[in-house]
């Protein structure tokens, strides 16, 4: 079994050094990863989440004077 895994690695590392892709398969992941957190990003903040925090940030100034 672990023969089987480092022949596995090995031929990773060939697949990479020739597609000049040093992650590998990880790349497909961190590609998706990054496109959902831009998604995520760019999205809106809803009107009541946007109203909760500006309740917040008054609320703050008088908590620390208190």
């Amino acid at each position: 079994m672990k023969e089987k895994n480092k022949r596995e690695s090995a031929d990773d590392v060939v697949r990479q050094r020739r597609t000049g892709d040093p992650l590998g398969v990880n790349s497909e992941v961190g590609r998706k990863l990054k496109q959902y957190y831009d998604d995520l990003v760019s999205d809106e903040v809803p009107d009541r989440f946007a109203q909760l925090l500006a309740q917040l940030e008054q609320a703050e100034p008088s908590a620390k004077k208190g």
